[in-house]
């Protein structure tokens, strides 16, 4: 993990122009950037559009627009990354599905920036993935359809929570900005999307079964 003097540093070499410190940044949290690509890229392009292309996009706006957020740094490096890539996402999807998205309604405005939704189907996806041993195609779809009506079910910034601290992995901090919220508020509305979520998990038959029970 990069320490806080190393992104200083980094932060200074790219700010003088250095190009490779600009690609080492965008490097180093180039694992994370595709996991909120990956959790928030609308199914319908799921196997269309890789997230790979996404992110060279992504790169090429950083280099762009990097002069202007050292001008006026509003975010903390890395969300202001996230975002930017979170906005390319959004061009992808209006590129490539144009008037549906406005029956898919997938744009989240809570945050400083509107991105993508992480939608009950990704949400769905990456839980069965976690939680649940089923292994036949069958059973795993009838379980899937099940978790995403229950996740449909739940409040707007609860099921963001859920992505933004379970599978983009970000602190509480990081959430706290990205929502304007105080640390001590995403705390608390972060334990109330789990035991909402711990809730619905334990009220579909057979989901939180362990192998061999």
């Amino acid at each position: 993990m990069m320490g806080p003097t190393d992104l200083e540093e980094l932060l200074r070499r790219a700010g003088d122009g250095d190009e490779g410190a600009v690609t080492e940044l965008f490097d180093r949290y180039r694992k994370r950037l595709r996991q909120m690509i990956r959790l928030r890229l609308d199914r319908r392009l799921q196997g269309r559009v890789d997230p790979s292309d996404v992110l060279q996009d992504a790169y090429i706006d950083l280099t762009e627009q990097l002069p202007a957020y050292f001008a006026r740094p509003e975010l903390p490096f890395f969300l202001w990354l996230r975002l930017l890539a979170g906005q390319r996402l959004m061009r992808v999807h209006r590129h490539h599905l144009g008037a549906a998205m406005r029956d898919a309604g997938r744009e989240v405005s809570l945050y400083k920036g509107a991105l993508p939704q992480a939608s009950s189907v990704s949400l769905a996806a990456q839980l069965l993935g976690r939680f649940t041993s089923a292994s036949q195609a069958a059973v795993r779809a009838e379980r899937q359809l099940q978790l995403q009506a229950a996740i449909n079910g739940m409040d707007e910034i609860d099921r963001e929570m859920i992505a933004l601290r379970h599978f983009e992995e970000l602190s509480n901090g990081e959430v706290a900005e990205i929502l304007s919220l105080s640390k001590a508020a995403a705390s608390n509305r972060y334990v109330r999307a789990m035991v909402r979520l711990q809730t619905i998990l334990e009220s579909l038959p057979g989901f939180l079964d362990r192998p061999g029970e």
